[in-house]
């Protein structure tokens, strides 16, 4: 059974910076790519940031120099570092694994953790 579980998320006033980690656990044979998605109320999930297992990054152009997606491949970790947040970086933030296990592979999704921008 595999998992992801995401931390890091909570309250920030604008201009001030949060971490999201996010971990797989289970049965895992590889990784492919990792990213974070996001979610604000009434609006459709969209794609933040990738990367690939060689570390390839690709960036929504709303993040572009403001967000850094890293991962460290010995944890099955990805991190999503958010410099100079913006009220309408406010969503559910949800982190998402191309995995693959002696299954077969597949999407995982985290259960989403919630990022609030507000003074």
């Amino acid at each position: 059974q595999v998992q992801l579980v995401e931390s890091g998320g909570g309250l920030v006033q604008p201009g001030g910076s949060l971490r999201l980690s996010c971990a797989a656990s289970g049965s895992i044979s590889s990784i492919n790519v990792m990213g974070w998605y996001r979610q604000a109320p009434g609006k459709q999930r969209e794609l933040v940031a990738t990367i690939t297992s060689i570390l390839s990054t690709n960036y929504a152009d709303s993040v572009k120099g403001r967000f850094t997606i890293s991962r460290v491949n010995a944890k099955n970790a990805v991190y999503l570092q958010m410099n100079s947040l913006k009220p309408e970086d406010t969503a559910v933030y949800y982190c998402n694994a191309d995995i693959i296990t002696r299954q077969g592979r597949r999407i995982y999704w985290g259960q989403g953790t919630q990022v609030t921008v507000s003074s």
